[in-house]
This record gives structure tokens, sequence and C-alpha cells, in this order.
């Protein structure tokens, strides 16, 4: 998942929904789904979109945030439809966004903090979801089962202007699992949006977790292996 390099066309019904209101394309990913924002300078409502094929993806993602957004700062759906789901803003800037890449120790700070306030508030009783696909069927015997993000990737967590954590985007693969399958990937995508050394300890000191080497191995091998759609 990356900022677009430049305009992209506006579906029709984003444009609709814009209601004349400003639109931009803010997120494309690698299967061709885009992320529009409605509304400037800072967007109050977004957009995403998926080719008809990956349609699918966005319904398991309502059924996700629906159910999460009683217990922890998730995106409202507002409207969704076949290939596009429609939410409302929450305050905050995606941890990549440049406020917080040029500050990557305080942006893995807040992942870390947020990661454990999300596994904190879920609860893992009452969740209706089972494990990301991804993470298979015989991982290693949990640590704490937690309902786990399920692509806990640095760009989907949200951070306030005073860098603490502000909400979580991007949850169709919400579900129980231990929650070494949300910090193995978290860590691991600090390496790809901020490079540099040390971040990783960061993520888990303000998590309150020592290193777990041979869980981290194990769930990034599976994500390297099966990979969510990216959001």
């Amino acid at each position: 998942m990356s900022a677009p390099t430049g305009p992209l066309p506006v579906p029709a019904v984003v444009a609709g929904l814009a209601a004349h209101r400003p639109v931009s394309a803010v997120w494309v990913n690698e299967l061709g789904g885009v992320t529009f924002g409605i509304g400037a300078p800072r967007p109050v409502e977004y957009v995403k979109t998926y080719p008809e094929p990956l349609a699918h993806l966005l319904a398991a993602e309502v059924d996700r945030l629906r159910w999460a957004i009683g217990h922890a700062p998730v995106p409202r759906v507002l409207a969704w439809g076949p290939g596009w789901l429609h939410t409302a803003a929450l305050p905050g800037r995606s941890a990549v966004d440049p406020v917080f890449a040029e500050r990557p120790d305080v942006a893995a700070a807040a992942i870390g903090t947020g990661l454990r306030m999300l596994h904190d508030a879920l609860p893992v009783a009452d969740c209706p979801f089972g494990p990301p696909p991804w993470v298979g069927d015989a991982p290693p015997p949990a640590d704490r089962l937690v309902v786990c993000h399920g692509d806990a990737c640095a760009p989907n967590t949200l951070i306030a202007d005073d860098a603490t954590p502000a909400g979580h985007v991007d949850l169709g693969e919400l579900g129980v699992a231990d929650r070494w399958a949300d910090l193995a990937i978290a860590t691991m995508s600090l390496d790809w949006n901020f490079g540099g050394e040390g971040f990783e300890a960061v993520l888990l000191d303000a998590y309150g977790v020592a290193p777990d080497p041979d869980r981290i191995a194990h769930y990034r091998a599976r994500w390297n292996d099966e990979a969510p759609a990216p959001g």
C-alpha cells in the first residue's frame, strides 16, 4: 500500500458519494484497490474501492468494522456496495504520514501502544471471527490470544498530532489469534516504511512485551507465504 504518484480517475460511485466535495486518491494497493478521501484540506470521509473480483473482501471488512466499533476507535461504516466501502474519517494521520515518517521512533512507539490498546479493548470471548486466513491451521501455542488486527502494518495505525494512538483502519483480516500474529508483522513493517535499526525494540517496549524470536519468525514466514490482500 502506498500513496499515489499522481491523479487517478474518480469512479462514478465515489463522485456521487462526494456530492461535489473535493475528492483525491490517497492510497493504492498492489491488487488495484484505490482509497479516495472526500473533503479538504483533510478528508472527512473515505471510499475504498476494489476491482470486482475482490469485492468480497470489503463485505468481510464491513462485518468486522461494525463489530469492532463498539469496543475500539475504528472507522464507522456509512454505506457500502459491490466493490466500494464508504466510511467516516477518524482523527489522526497514518503512521507513515510525512509528519511521523520523519520521526520513526515516535511512530514506532505509537504503533506499539496502539496495538496494545486494541488487543486489550477487543473482547476475545465475544469475537465472531476466527484467525486471519494467512495465520494457517497449525500455529505455535499462543502466548496470549487476542482479537488481532490481522494486517498490522504501520500505515494501518492512526496517530494523533500529540503522538498518541488515534485508531486503526483496514480491518478486513481482524480475528482471534496469538498477539504475535500482529506484533511480528507490525515490527517487520517498520523496516519497509522507516528503515534503520532499533525501531522494533521501541515498538515492543511500548507494547510492553519482550521479543519472542520463535513466534516472530513463524508469523513472518506465514505472512510471506500467504500475505493478505493489502488494505
